[in-house]
């Protein structure tokens, strides 16, 4: 590839990075740019028209640029199911995301690479169509991502019918360990095996994670893509507290204000991200459980949610706070929290393990089961709630795991892993450190463009 003539106001590499527009794919790209925005590369942050009015304010080191998703009022709700709106982006999205670039080119802002979410594998393509650098970013853990691969490359073939899993790099897996999306969602199953279908041609893969967390699998998934990094883990720092863009309202300082008034580690946070929803009856059997632990509690409920909770539950007390919405690494670094109840989606994992907060599993879907497997049983840095023949993690089992979290010997056990790993990944992202490195590996290779 040539090196590119710029002019003197774009003397800066310039990447477009485009997520999956959900919070759980926008949030660690978002904090990835954010780290090579501090290496001196330009980001601009591409998301569809309907998503961007979710951003009501940017930091001013990010640029924001919109193309059309196939449904431009109302984006997935107009769509009315993710199947449809995932065909109908891939059919329009390949030749928006062209014509962005090269409105771009055409204002002497040129590109020099596309960092793309893995589950949008058709803007390779794209890039490569304009002989751009191409970069390929890995939202879920790699541990979770190599069974998906096993299926790409026939390995693991589909139904499952062994009661064990083996495969290279792993430990092995039980059926009920596995992802959700083997034994009820297909068409997802297909999306995630289709995100390698080419991600071979990509200059660069990255993957929010850090070596020291999933070194085994790193090595092995390095030996089949040799321009594979590990770039986490992409969550704010205690001192950052922020992704770098909001999307959701929240009124974070009277929920600072509730934890600043709770003794040391007295307080048992409980959310379950953005997306799933929670079972009524589960909704139920956790609001008994906070209500009956010792503990305060401060429970995050979307407003879609509020309507599941027991009648007679107080959402403000001495005892316990519900709110709709609250940035969750500020709460997570408050040092009144002492555990976290958590449906275990991969960011939330990440945030809790870097801070150092003990968790306690309650997966709901999808790649939540098998993080939950590597929480309690791999890593040990929290437990997972037993749930009944119903799949409902009862009240009295919510309850003794809070317990034997905050107040007995197997908590302290569970503190000291996450003393070990916290430090392993304040050092990955420490300069020397193995995040660090890659980074700036990355960053040197735009410089040669």
């Amino acid at each position: 590839m040539e090196k590119k003539e710029r002019s003197t106001g774009s003397s800066r590499m310039h990447c477009l990075v485009l997520p999956f527009p959900a919070a759980g794919h926008m949030n660690p790209m978002l904090q990835f740019s954010k780290l090579l925005q501090h290496q001196g590369v330009r980001i601009t942050l591409v998301t569809p028209h309907s998503f961007s009015k979710n951003f009501p304010t940017l930091p001013n080191w990010l640029t924001l640029q919109t193309i059309s998703d196939g449904f431009d009022s109302g984006g997935l709700e107009e769509a009315g199911t993710y199947p449809a709106y995932i065909d109908r982006f891939e059919q329009v999205g390949p030749d928006n995301l062209v014509r962005l670039i090269q409105k771009l080119v055409g204002r002497s802002d040129p590109v020099d690479c596309v960092i793309y979410d893995s589950s949008l594998p058709w803007a390779l393509e794209s890039a490569k169509r304009l002989g751009l650098f191409a970069a390929v970013y890995i939202t879920q853990s790699m541990a979770v991502n190599t069974l998906f691969y096993n299926v790409h490359l026939g390995q693991l073939r589909v139904p499952l019918t062994e009661e064990e899993i083996s495969l290279p790099a792993l430990p092995k897996l039980k059926l009920d360990d596995m992802p959700s999306v083997f034994f009820s969602l297909p068409y997802f199953l297909y999306r995630l095996v289709d995100q390698f279908s080419n991600i071979h041609k990509a200059d660069w893969i990255f993957c929010n994670t850090f070596y020291e967390l999933e070194n085994q699998v790193v090595d092995w998934m390095t030996k089949n893509w040799p321009q594979f990094r590990t770039i986490g883990p992409n969550v704010p720092s205690k001192d950052d507290q922020d992704y770098g863009a909001v999307q959701f309202a929240s009124d974070d300082d009277k929920c600072m204000e509730w934890l600043d008034d709770k003794p040391k580690g007295s307080v048992v946070y409980v959310s379950f991200g953005t997306t799933v929803p929670l079972d009524e009856e589960q909704m139920k059997e956790l609001a008994w459980a906070l209500r009956i632990c010792d503990n305060h509690f401060f429970w995050v409920v979307r407003a879609s949610e509020e309507t599941k909770l027991p009648k007679d539950f107080a959402k403000k007390s001495e005892k316990g706070l519900v709110v709709k919405w609250c940035s969750q690494p500020k709460v997570l670094a408050h040092e009144a929290i002492g555990c976290f109840v958590t449906h275990c989606g991969w960011n939330s994992t990440l945030e809790a393990l870097c801070l150092g907060i003990p968790t306690i599993a309650v997966p709901l879907m999808a790649d939540q089961i098998t993080n939950a497997k590597f929480i309690a049983d791999v890593w040990k840095v929290g437990l997972k709630a037993p749930f009944d023949e119903k799949k409902i993690a009862r009240q009295g089992a919510l309850k003794h795991c809070i317990s034997k979290v905050m107040d007995c010997e197997e908590g302290k056990e569970i503190k000291n892993n996450l003393i070990q790993f916290k430090t392993l990944a304040a050092k990955a992202m420490d300069e020397g450190g193995s995040t660090q490195k890659n980074i700036g590996e990355f960053v040197n290779s735009l410089l040669q463009l």
